[in-house]
């Protein structure tokens, strides 16, 4: 369970950063919105800081950083996870143009198993999504030539990849395209739905 830290270190470190968060209906995942600076320059954001993941109770050491572009609004890229020892925990958020971010929780001890948060992140909201262990990911863009960008805590590994049917009907994931219309990678739409997926999460 994640705390936020109370110690005057950790309180002193979230106000410098002036980071808001908002926790979501799924323990452990959260939205971050980080504070950005602009002028008749442009912006200048912190969009990541480990003592401010730290004062919340994340302590995730991410060891690589993904991008990902999609050209045209209503690609789906998911349901996507990795199973242990190679589980990841990510924190994800949009350069440009924007997405619906989902996150389905794969955790069978957990009280919020087989539901989902489905998340709006833009470049014109800046905000970011943090997902721990334990939980398939995927996105819908929402316009054309979006970039989402996410750090990951483990490498990736191609043994250890699994997949989610995206649009599985027992999801319940109001995904603003459907079947007919939404570009996948044929990888993607031949994924397993939820009820044959083994408890790769303990």
């Amino acid at each position: 369970m994640l705390r936020f830290a109370r110690n005057d270190t950790a309180l002193s470190i979230l106000r410098s950063v002036n980071m808001q968060i908002t926790r979501t209906e799924i323990e452990g995942v959260l939205v971050l919105h980080p504070v950005r600076h602009g002028d008749a320059r442009g912006f200048f954001s912190e969009v990541f800081r480990d003592d401010a993941l730290k004062a919340l109770g994340i302590a995730a050491h991410f060891v690589q950083d993904n991008h990902s572009f999609s050209a045209d609004s209503g690609t789906v890229r998911g349901l996507h996870f990795q199973v242990p020892p190679a589980a990841q925990a990510k924190l994800v958020r949009v350069a440009a143009g924007a997405v619906l971010d989902v996150a389905v929780d794969l955790r069978p001890h957990s009280p919020s198993f087989g539901r989902h948060v489905a998340i709006r992140l833009s470049a014109a909201e800046w905000n970011q999504i943090f997902l721990p262990e334990g939980f398939a990911h995927g996105f819908c863009t929402l316009e054309p030539n979006s970039h989402v960008l996410y750090k990951v805590t483990r490498y990736y590994s191609p043994e250890q990849e699994r997949g989610l049917l995206w649009n599985d009907p027992a999801l319940g994931i109001a995904w603003p395209i459907g079947a007919d219309r939404a570009l996948l990678s044929e990888k993607d739409r031949n994924y397993p739905p939820f009820s044959d997926l083994p408890h790769y999460f303990g």
